[in-house]
């Protein structure tokens, strides 16, 4: 399978349809095989009876995954890439605010060498209470992760498969994969796209969705920075503290012997010991942290590294 569409759904009855003829549209003329997985995410407003009568109507193209209850969008987009087979993979909204039409042309950058293809909605049709928050969450994000890109919240994307199968999705991560990517070593690029106003249903998400993202953010660059040597983030917070402690005795120390000022006696001595103890007890949770990584890297056989390509390598001797 070349191309795998992924398109989370969550109670968008009146644009399923609608979404599947436009797919039709961008798709017909790529000359290679496709398909449409939908992943219902546990809808109540009857949108896995649309789906399932899309399925009938085009088995070849169009497949349908139900979960069980409503999971958030990202466990919905893994549960797609977990039951695709394209060798590319793209990501679309269900609400018709992307347009399939953008994916011929995403497509085109990745057969141009690009291992992910980002979507920037330029032109955005929302109102400014979601355009204004959605700005400074991506200023953030790009500080914090060193990837710079005008839209990370822009769901239509265009991904290798190898890019997007390297690691798990959880909470509201699947907006940070150009973050995981570069982890990886993938060659991105962000390119324009269209966003049209949201004609059926309502937003799934407000103001709220905002404090999680930056809550998960510290979770991204933890695992992008520290994963593979926990030490460092443990390690350098432990003897910045531990040095802070030592300094703060050594300064009572001072006191003590030049002016006669009691060490014990002064509020600053126990502060001085609770920052030293800390700074140690972190030095040894990097040190828990390092056999940790190193345990769950040698016991299931992964390797701290990934490949590109390969040359020469199946040649007989």
């Amino acid at each position: 399978m070349y191309l795998s569409v992924i398109s989370p759904v969550y109670n968008e009855h009146d644009n399923i349809s609608l979404l599947y003829e436009e797919m039709i549209k961008a798709l017909k003329d790529i000359g290679k095989d496709w398909e449409f997985i939908l992943v219902d995410d546990g809808s109540v407003d009857g949108s896995m009876d649309e789906l399932q009568k899309l399925a009938q109507r085009d088995p070849i193209h169009v497949k349908v995954v139900s979960l069980r209850r409503n999971f958030g969008q990202t466990a919905a987009i893994a549960a797609g890439v977990d039951h695709s087979s394209g060798e590319i993979i793209v990501l679309i909204d269900a609400d018709l605010q992307n347009d399939p039409a953008d994916i011929p042309m995403m497509l085109e950058k990745i057969e141009e060498g690009y291992d992910l293809v980002s979507g920037w909605r330029k032109a955005r049709q929302d109102n400014q209470s979601r355009k204004i928050p959605s700005r400074i969450a991506n200023k953030i994000i790009g500080r914090v992760t060193g990837v710079k890109l005008h839209d990370y919240g822009c769901t239509l994307k265009a991904y290798r498969r190898e890019v997007i199968t390297g690691f798990r999705l959880y909470g509201e991560m699947h907006r940070f994969i150009p973050a995981y990517a570069k982890t990886y070593g993938a060659k991105m690029i962000e390119v324009e796209v269209q966003h049209h106003p949201r004609r059926f249903g309502k937003p799934k998400y407000g103001l709220e969705r905002t404090l999680k993202v930056v809550l998960d953010l510290f979770t991204v660059k933890f695992l992008s920075s520290y994963s593979d040597k926990p030490i460092y983030m443990f390690g350098g917070s432990g003897l910045a503290l531990s040095a802070a402690g030592s300094l703060l005795l050594l300064i009572l120390a001072v006191r003590r012997l030049g002016w006669g000022i009691s060490v014990v006696q002064s509020p600053l001595f126990s502060i001085s010991i609770m920052i030293f103890i800390l700074g140690f007890i972190l030095i040894m949770m990097g040190l828990l942290a390092e056999m940790l990584m190193r345990s769950y890297y040698e016991s299931q056989g992964k390797r701290t590294y990934t490949v590109k390509k390969l040359v020469n390598f199946n040649l007989e001797s």
